[in-house]
C-alpha cells in the first residue's frame, strides 16, 4: 500500500439498477478502503434502499441519492467532491474487488510522482481477463480497423492496424504504462485531478473515462495498468435493460469524443466521413436490437 499509512483511500461508485451486485461491492471494498461514497441515479429495484438499511449504522458508507439519472461522469464528480481521500477509486457496481486489489493499485499510484491514474485487471466470471481494462485510445483510425475486423492483419502491419483492445496480449508481470484504462475500475490521485479537472459532465454514459485518460496524458500523469489487482466484473449489469438507450448515449460520446480530441487530425470531409460512420454503425446495432426484441415477442429467441 501506500507508505504513509495516514493517506485515506475513498471509494466512489455509481449505482443504477445494480440489485444484489451493488452489496456485493460493498462488502468487497469496506475491508480495503477508509470510505465508500455511493451515488444513486434515481435506481428503483431496490438496491439502494437495501443498502441504506443495512449500512445504516456504518459511517464509513455515504449515501448520496439523486433525484434523477444525472449520468456517469456527473455521479462521478458528486462522489468525488463529497470524498475525503488523497486518493480516489472508482468502482462500478457490478465489480468485485478481490482480495489486495486495493493495495496493489495504491502502490503502483506512488510508485513514481507523475503516475496519476491506476487501473485493475478486470475479470469474468471464468477468471478470464476482460477487454478494455487495458487499452490503446481508440483514434477514429483505430476505431475502423476493429470494426472491420483488420486488426487480424496487425501481425504483419502493427503500426496500421493495431487492435486498441490489448487483452490479447500476453499478460504482464507488473504494472506497464498504458494510453488508457476503463472508468469501470479506475485509481487516482488527488493533486493530479486538481491540475486537471472533473469528469466531463457532457458526457451522459460511455468514452467520459477515454477523454480523462487522455487530459491526464495531456498533462503528463503517467496511467498505469496493474495485473495484480484483480476485479471480477459482471459488465453491463446498470444498462442491460435498456440497450438501445445505452447504444445511443455511447455512439453519441465517440462523437463528443472524436471531435474534442481529433478534430485537427480529421478536418473537414474526413470528420463528416468519421460521423457518418459512427452514425451508420448506431444504425446497424439499432436494427438487431430492435431484432432481436421482435424474435423474442413472437417466442424465436429466448432470454
Amino acid at each position: 500500500m501506500v507508505n504513509d499509512e495516514s493517506v485515506r483511500i475513498s471509494m466512489v461508485t455509481v449505482n443504477y439498477n445494480a440489485g444484489t451486485l451493488l452489496d456485493r461491492c460493498l462488502e468487497s471494498a469496506l475491508s480495503q478502503v477508509d470510505e465508500v461514497i455511493v451515488v444513486d441515479n434515481a435506481s428503483t429495484d431496490g438496491s439502494i434502499e437495501f443498502c441504506e438499511n443495512k449500512y445504516i449504522d456504518t459511517d464509513d458508507v455515504l449515501i448520496i441519492k439523486n433525484n434523477k439519472n444525472l449520468g456517469f461522469a456527473a455521479a462521478c464528480n458528486i462522489g468525488y467532491t463529497g470524498a475525503s481521500g488523497e486518493i480516489v477509486l472508482f468502482l462500478n457496481p457490478d465489480g468485485r474487488l478481490l482480495e489486495g486489489a486495493v493495495r496493489h493499485m495504491s502502490e503502483s499510484l506512488y510508485s513514481s510522482a507523475n503516475v496519476g491514474m491506476v487501473g485493475g485487471l478486470l475479470l469474468n466470471l471464468d477468471g478470464s481477463e476482460q477487454g478494455g481494462a487495458r487499452r490503446a485510445i481508440p483514434t477514429p483510425w483505430r476505431s475502423f480497423v476493429r470494426a472491420f475486423g483488420l486488426q487480424r492483419f496487425q501481425d504483419r502491419w502493427p503500426k496500421l492496424f493495431y487492435d486498441f483492445h490489448l487483452h490479447k496480449q500476453p499478460l504482464p508481470v507488473h504494472a506497464i504504462e498504458v494510453e488508457a484504462v476503463s472508468g469501470a475500475c479506475m485509481m487516482v490521485k488527488r493533486e493530479a485531478v486538481f491540475e486537471i479537472g472533473l469528469w466531463d459532465e457532457g458526457y451522459f454514459l460511455h468514452c467520459e473515462d477515454l477523454d480523462w485518460c487522455m487530459r491526464f496524458r495531456q498533462k503528463g500523469w503517467k496511467i498505469l495498468f496493474e495485473p495484480d489487482a484483480k476485479i471480477e466484473h459482471f459488465g453491463g449489469a446498470c444498462s442491460a435493460a435498456r440497450p438501445l438507450f445505452v447504444e445511443w448515449h455511447k455512439h453519441k460520446g465517440m462523437m463528443r469524443f472524436y471531435r474534442k480530441f481529433f478534430h485537427h487530425q480529421y478536418p473537414g470531409v474526413l470528420m463528416w466521413l468519421v460521423t457518418v460512420g459512427v452514425w451508420f454503425r448506431f444504425g446497424l446495432v439499432s436494427i438487431v436490437h430492435v431484432g432481436k426484441r421482435l424474435l423474442k415477442g413472437v417466442g424465436f429467441l429466448r432470454d
